[in-house]
C-alpha cells in the first residue's frame, strides 16, 4: 500500500508540474524562469522525478518561446469597415493563453491615420475579444516619433480626426492644423461659394486693385498673426479635399508665409512628409474607396502643372515604406523582451489583403533584411581576412543604412513573409488560387509614384483564403506548439 501511494503521488505531483510550467510557457513573464526553477526544482519532491522528465520539461519550456512575430493588417484582414470579419475572432482565441496573454509577439499594422493608437487598440479589443495595448499597433504616423528634428518646428498638419492631439502625441510642439491656417486667412479658401467670407469691402472693389494693393489689404488684416510654416505633415485623406489642397498649395509656394505671393522659380520648396499611401482600400462597400493615396495624386500633379517640377517629399510613412516595417519590427522586440522571452525573433510574417501595400511592402522590407545580412556577412569576412578589424572607410562603405535606422536598435529579424489573404482588397469573391504562382501582376500599379513596379515584390509568399487560415499555416511552418 505505501509503493502504491507513492506511485499515486507522484503521478500526482507530476501532473501539477506539467500544468504550472505549461502555463508558465505560455504566458512568459519576466520573472518566468525563476518561477519555473521553483516549480521544476522542488527538494521534496526531486526523488520522484525521473531525469529524462525533467529535461523534456525544460526543453519544452525553452523551445516553446517564439522566434517569429506576427504583423497583421486591419481593415480586409480583421474587419471591413467596423464590420468583424468572422475569422478574425477565430484566429485571435489561438493566439492566446487562458489569461489573454499573447503567446507570439504581435502587432497591427495599419495605413489608417485618423486616431491615436490607444483608440485603435481599444477599438481592436472590442472586434477580437482579446486585450490589446498601444504598443502593439502601428498607425501610418506612428515613425513620425522618429522624425525628432521637426518636433521643434512650426508644421501644418493635414488629415481628419484629432490631428492636433496626434501630433502632439507624436512630439510635435509647434502644431497648426487646415482649418487654423483658414481661419487666420480667409481670403484662401474660395471654391466652396458658401464658405466665402463676408469681406469689410465689395468684391468689385476688390477686382479693381493690383495686387501690391491686394496684398497690402491681406497683411493689414488684424486676424494674420500665425508663425512661419517650415514643414508639412499630411495624416490622412481629409473631408474637404479643395481646402485642404488650396492651402498645401499655398504653404509649399510661398515658403511657409502666406503673406507672399507665389514663388514657382524656387527649387525646392518646404520640407513634405506624407502617411499613408494607398490609392485604394476596402471598407463595407463591394469595391475599394479612394484613400490618401489618391489624394497625393492630386496634390502631386497640381504642384507640377502649376510650377512644371515634381513635389518632393522628406519621407513617405505607411505601408509599404520600409521605415514602417522597422518600426513594427522594433516594437516586436521591445514585446519580447516585456515578456521574457529570451530567444531573438528571426522570422516576421505579414498578413494582409493589399498587393500594393502590404505585400510589396512586407517583400520590400525582407529585401531589406536579406541585403543588411549580406553586408554584415561581407564585414564580417573582411575582419576574418584582416585580422585587424575593417578600416573606418570600409565599415562606413557597408554600413550605408538610413538616417532613421539610428533612432533605433538594430532588427534582430533576418527575414520577413508575405501572407495574401482573400478577404479584402484582394480577389473578395473569387476561389482561392491553388499556388502562389498564379497570383496575378497587375498591369497598372496602383503603388506611390516613388515605388516603382517590381513584380518580384508583389508576389506574396503564400495565399490564403483568410487570417485562421493564415495563423494555422504560420504554426505548421514554425512547427509552433499551443496548448490553448
Amino acid at each position: 500500500m505505501k509503493a502504491l501511494g507513492l506511485v499515486f503521488r507522484s503521478r500526482n505531483c507530476l501532473v501539477s508540474r506539467l500544468v504550472q510550467v505549461t502555463a508558465l510557457a505560455q504566458s512568459a513573464s519576466t520573472s518566468s524562469t525563476n518561477k519555473f526553477d521553483s516549480i521544476l526544482y522542488n527538494p521534496k519532491d526531486l526523488h520522484i522525478f525521473p531525469t529524462f522528465v525533467l529535461l523534456s520539461m525544460l526543453y519544452f519550456f525553452k523551445k516553446n518561446q517564439p522566434r517569429f512575430g506576427l504583423l497583421f493588417d486591419i481593415d480586409g484582414v480583421l474587419v471591413r469597415g467596423k464590420t468583424p470579419i468572422p475569422a478574425a475572432k477565430k484566429a485571435f482565441r489561438k493566439l492566446v493563453d487562458s489569461n489573454g496573454q499573447f503567446v507570439i509577439p504581435v502587432v497591427f499594422v495599419t495605413n489608417a491615420g485618423n486616431c491615436l493608437r490607444q483608440k485603435k487598440a481599444n477599438q481592436l479589443s472590442h472586434i477580437l475579444d482579446v486585450p490589446i495595448s498601444q504598443d502593439q499597433v502601428v498607425m501610418s504616423h506612428s515613425p513620425l516619433r522618429m522624425f525628432r528634428k521637426y518636433h521643434d518646428k512650426c508644421v501644418l498638419v493635414s488629415g481628419q480626426g484629432p490631428v492636433l492631439d496626434i501630433a502632439k502625441n507624436l512630439g510635435f510642439t509647434k502644431v497648426i492644423s487646415i482649418d487654423m491656417l483658414r481661419e487666420s486667412f480667409p481670403l484662401l479658401d474660395m471654391v466652396d461659394h458658401n464658405r466665402r467670407p463676408k469681406l469689410p469691402v465689395s468684391v468689385s472693389t476688390m477686382l479693381l486693385m493690383d495686387a501690391v494693393v491686394l496684398l497690402h489689404y491681406i497683411k493689414s488684416s488684424p486676424i494674420v498673426n500665425r508663425p512661419i510654416i517650415e514643414a508639412v505633415i499630411l495624416f490622412g485623406e481629409p473631408i474637404r479635399w479643395e481646402t485642404n489642397l488650396q492651402l498645401i498649395i499655398d504653404v509649399l509656394l510661398t515658403n511657409g508665409n502666406l503673406s507672399n505671393i507665389f514663388e514657382t522659380s524656387h527649387s525646392s520648396h518646404l520640407p513634405l512628409l506624407a502617411c499613408n499611401m494607398d490609392l485604394l482600400w476596402m471598407a463595407e462597400a463591394q469595391s475599394p474607396r479612394f484613400g490618401h493615396g489618391t489624394f497625393m495624386v492630386c496634390l502631386e500633379n497640381i504642384y507640377k502643372k502649376i510650377t512644371g517640377k515634381e513635389l518632393k517629399y522628406e519621407a513617405l510613412m505607411g505601408k509599404p515604406s520600409e521605415l514602417t516595417y522597422h518600426y513594427a519590427e522594433y516594437l516586436i522586440r521591445e514585446q519580447a523582451v516585456q515578456r521574457g522571452w529570451r530567444a531573438p525573433v528571426t522570422t516576421l510574417y505579414a498578413v494582409g489583403d493589399n498587393l500594393m501595400t502590404d505585400i510589396y511592402g512586407a517583400n520590400l522590407y525582407n529585401r531589406y533584411l536579406e541585403e543588411r545580412l549580406t553586408r554584415k556577412n561581407a564585414k564580417t569576412l573582411v575582419q576574418v581576412a584582416t585580422g585587424t578589424g575593417v578600416p573606418s572607410q570600409v565599415a562606413q562603405d557597408m554600413d550605408v543604412d538610413g538616417s532613421w535606422e539610428t533612432e533605433l536598435a538594430s532588427p534582430s529579424a533576418t527575414s520577413c513573409k508575405s501572407i495574401l489573404v482573400c478577404t479584402g482588397v484582394y480577389n473578395p469573391h473569387t476561389e482561392v488560387p491553388r499556388a502562389a504562382s498564379q497570383c496575378l501582376k497587375q498591369t497598372v500599379f496602383h503603388g506611390h509614384r516613388d515605388f516603382h513596379i517590381d513584380p518580384a515584390l508583389v508576389e506574396p509568399g503564400s495565399i490564403i483564403r483568410d487570417v485562421d487560415d493564415a495563423v494555422e499555416l504560420i504554426f505548421e511552418m514554425e512547427k509552433f506548439v499551443t496548448l490553448v
